[in-house]
């Protein structure tokens, strides 16, 4: 279950569909992942489907998973205890 957002924009997509930031394609699939993530009991349930591409971040985001909208966006978040914090879509390459 989501518990917070590490962004407003993030979380506006989330609650109400809309963003100014993103593309509408980017907008469609962010939400659809935000529920996926939402619904995650587990991490390992991020895994499926396979285009999730979950994976663990190293250097200034240690700590935190992410997983892929597309070739250039990620929801990034810190996973505990069943719970996402820090949610945010971002371009962090």
């Amino acid at each position: 279950m989501i518990k917070s957002f590490a962004d407003k924009e993030t979380a506006n997509l989330y609650f109400t569909g809309k963003s100014r930031k993103f593309s509408f394609d980017i907008c469609k699939t962010g939400i659809r992942k935000l529920d996926y993530l939402n619904g995650a009991a587990e991490l390992k349930d991020l895994k499926i489907p396979p285009g999730n591409r979950l994976e663990q971040l190293k250097g200034k985001y240690a700590g935190k998973y992410s997983i892929r909208i597309n070739n250039k966006y990620r929801i990034v978040f810190k996973f505990i205890d069943s719970h996402a914090y820090d949610v945010q879509i971002t371009d962090y390459h």
